[in-house]
């Protein structure tokens, strides 16, 4: 048998081919788990806030001879706070578009904008909590307050760290650019954030406007 320059080259680049395709094989693979496992801890946050609503529910309705809802909540304030978190969430859309049309730039620039409208919501609810600790309107004042307080603050640690996250892939876009494992995890926190909007929009239903009813 009479072997050819043909045949000796695709010999020797087999190996590398191989190598080539297991690879991006693997990332692949390691793209999906990471989703996949996103989506799981998203599942048992679901969770989490299910039981703080199930207790807001029981434990909303007494004050213990203290503040109801209609005397501590201020719904202008709440309206310009909820529009602020809902506008994150457009930007943060800008934010995906832009990383999937490769704009380095603007994908920063509008994770910039969704961080600043997240702090402003962070400290618009800062503010509300020091007001109501200042007119006495403390956790330990009612169960009434103790489940607002739980709710309200797990739904705003929730957002700070979102925004932590926010600015640590900021930095990585930075380092790396727009590469696979950045648009995934733009992808991940694009899930956080909204999902947060969703938790959110449920808060100022539940609490704040069938509140303002009792």
């Amino acid at each position: 048998m009479v072997t050819t320059v043909a045949d000796l080259t695709e010999r020797a680049a087999a190996p590398a081919t191989f190598h080539v395709t297991a690879q991006a094989a693997h990332t692949a693979h390691a793209g999906g788990s990471t989703v996949l496992g996103f989506w799981i801890y998203l599942m048992s946050d679901c969770l989490l806030f299910a039981v703080l609503f199930a207790t807001y529910a029981v434990l909303g309705g007494q004050y213990a001879g203290g503040p109801a809802p209609a005397e501590v909540f201020d719904l202008p304030l709440l309206a310009v706070n909820t529009s602020m978190l809902l506008a994150s969430s457009i930007s943060y859309g800008f934010a995906l578009l832009a990383a999937q049309e490769g704009r380095l730039a603007a994908t920063q620039g509008w994770l910039a904008v969704t961080g600043l409208l997240g702090a402003g919501f962070i400290g618009i609810e800062l503010h509300e909590f020091a007001h109501l600790i200042h007119e006495g309107a403390t956790p330990q004042r009612s169960a009434f307050l103790s489940a607002f307080f739980t709710l309200v603050g797990t739904h705003g640690l929730h957002v700070s760290a979102g925004l932590i996250w926010i600015g640590t892939l900021m930095a990585q876009l930075g380092q790396r650019g727009l590469v696979s494992a950045n648009l995934r995890r733009l992808t991940c926190l694009s899930l956080f954030w909204h999902f947060l909007d969703v938790i959110w929009i449920g808060v100022f239903t539940f609490v704040y406007l069938m509140g303002m009813l009792r």
